[in-house]
């Protein structure tokens, strides 16, 4: 990401997963991290003691790149979660159901399948599909897929996702 840095600093490490810019004026022998997950300003010999106060802090992940893709939570709310998942080509989410959410796919860009309770559908980019709790449901990325996904339920949870086989 963008980091700014006037004349005045030196031996500045700067890291932004931001899309906003960094502005750092003046640091000297500090680590400066922007990313999803908090923001992070230390001056160089203090950032080894980071793990224990990281550790004390609980929040849900809100980024995480992985081998089949990427997936940013946009907003949390009382009822609501709103997540944008990155699928890389030829890759899927595990055929599943929510017994206490509901769930909406909002394709934004790229081509691949759904299948929900069984029924197999082609989707692209301005497709909407609605999961009810229950019902199983997967989405198979032919092309990089972008969706967007809302979850809708008074308790969401990670511990709220039951996994299937899916018979191809």
């Amino acid at each position: 990401g963008q980091a700014i840095m006037n004349e005045q600093c030196q031996n500045l490490h700067v890291l932004n997963e931001l899309d906003v810019p960094v502005l750092c004026m003046g640091l000297k022998d500090m680590v400066v991290s922007a990313s999803p997950e908090g923001i992070l300003v230390a001056n160089k010999e203090q950032s080894s003691y980071i793990k224990s106060f990281v550790d004390a802090i609980k929040q849900q992940v809100m980024f995480a790149e992985k081998s089949w893709g990427s997936f940013r939570v946009l907003d949390v709310g009382e009822n609501s979660l709103t997540i944008k998942v990155t699928l890389k080509a030829g890759n899927k989410m595990n055929y599943h159901s929510h017994e206490r959410r509901d769930e909406v796919w909002t394709i934004i860009s790229g081509s691949g399948r759904t299948i929900v309770d069984g029924m197999e559908q082609q989707v692209t980019a301005g497709d909407v599909i609605t999961m009810q709790a229950g019902c199983r449901h997967t989405i198979i990325a032919d092309s990089e897929l972008e969706v967007m996904e809302v979850q809708l339920g008074r308790e969401i949870s990670v511990h709220d996702k039951q996994k299937f086989e899916l018979e191809e």
